[in-house]
């Protein structure tokens, strides 16, 4: 037995039980602590507090306001059977988190006994790719916000001509359309993922804070000088729906960040360069910087994958081939988008001004194929198999 605890008349209300607890942790079970004190209840709340942590109670009668605690084994059994869920570095990973670790985070000793949530993403080989922290801890550092990022009112050296705003205008409507289904790709599959993989689900939240930034900024540019929001196709939809209907996290990846997203980082480039005012320009150049960071997750994901996956690409070029075949009766991209792409890149109204655009907007095409066909080299396939398959992505770009 320790001497004698006293507590003077600190209650139970006030935090008393940290400094029993603590004193019953320096013996062992059986050993006894004496607990004094003049807080008016606290024989009381011991007695309760004793019994509910199943440590012997009995009042010193020889002694006044004194309490003797005897610790019991329930504490020491309560954990029995509780395991470390993996460990806290990334070094701790293991190959296939358990459910019953649910929420707990990587590294701690779970307690037995919990609800288990569904958690369906839950293999390393899936989820998991070795770039994935440094990503992270790159895209919270990047983060940026619209309202100090961009000058809304700057203003070009020469006032933008009606049609060209109307331009702007049509194409950040499709922006906004194709960021919205962005978001909601990467914000589906971080609910299904095990939070054992920590760093994947802080990457797919930022990519999702990402894309809603992308929303407002190209919304709000839209609507900067106060027309109407520009048209939205049935085709241009019907292809943003099927990303939104693949459930298999990795052909999500592939289909969303490294074929769609990876298009876009020269679409986003073409408008930065073509951009008729500052504001434009600014907000092109902000939200490709973040789609760069999504396509390298993309990419490093399926390449880890890949190498311990030899029939992923096999996988991979089947989802290219039906998203092919559910779209080959729509339009594919709004005729509207590309004529504003034209004239974007024309910057005028001459014969040879709008030759100059469609030139330009023809060597986009092209810029986006190449692309994509490095980034389908990357994860394996030969060249001509990532030319045809490069070419059967959707007109839609994304």
């Amino acid at each position: 037995m320790t001497g004698p605890l006293d507590l003077a008349f600190l209650g139970f209300e006030q935090g008393a039980h940290l400094l029993v607890a603590r004193a019953l942790r320096g013996v062992p079970v059986g050993g006894r602590v004496v607990v004094t004190g003049g807080d008016p209840a606290l024989g009381v709340h011991l007695r309760a507090w004793a019994r509910r942590q199943g440590h012997g109670f009995a009042v010193l009668t020889d002694r006044a306001a004194s309490w003797e605690l005897v610790r019991g084994p329930a504490e020491l059994q309560r954990w029995q059977g509780a395991e470390r869920a993996g460990g806290p570095g990334v070094d701790g990973i293991v190959e296939r988190p358990p459910a019953r670790w649910g929420l707990a985070a990587r590294g701690a000793l779970v307690e037995p006994g919990a609800t288990e949530p569904g958690f369906d993403i839950d293999r390393r080989e899936v989820v998991w790719a070795d770039l994935a922290p440094r990503l992270y801890a790159h895209a919270a550092a990047a983060q940026w916000d619209p309202a100090t990022a961009v000058d809304w009112a700057a203003t070009p050296a020469d006032p933008v001509p009606d049609d060209v705003e109307a331009a702007v205008v049509q194409v950040m409507t499709y922006l906004v359309e194709n960021e919205q289904a962005a978001l909601v790709v990467p914000a589906a599959l971080l609910a299904r993922v095990h939070p054992h993989f920590r760093e994947v689900q802080q990457l797919l939240a930022v990519q999702a804070a990402d894309e809603a930034r992308h929303v407002e900024v190209f919304s709000r540019r839209a609507m900067l000088h106060g027309g109407p929001m520009g048209t939205s196709s049935a085709g241009g939809r019907s292809s943003l729906a099927t990303l939104l209907a693949e459930p298999d996290f990795s052909l999500a990846s592939f289909l969303l960040s490294v074929l769609g997203e990876g298009s876009f980082l020269a679409l986003l480039g073409f408008l930065e360069q073509h951009a008729p005012d500052p504001v434009t320009a600014r907000i092109t150049h902000l939200a490709r910087v973040d789609e760069a960071r999504h396509v390298a997750f993309g990419v490093a994901h399926l390449e880890h994958q890949s190498a311990l996956d030899p029939t992923l690409r096999g996988a991979l070029r089947a989802a290219i081939e039906r998203r092919h075949d559910a779209l080959v009766d729509t339009a594919g991209l709004n005729a509207d988008v590309f004529d504003a792409l034209v004239l974007l890149a024309a910057g005028g109204w001459t014969p040879e001004a709008i030759a100059r655009g469609h030139a330009a907007v023809q060597q986009l095409h092209r810029t986006m194929d190449d692309g994509r066909r490095q980034r389908l080299a990357r994860l394996g396939f030969p060249p001509d198999e990532a030319a045809e398959l490069s070419a059967l992505h959707t007109r839609n770009f994304m």
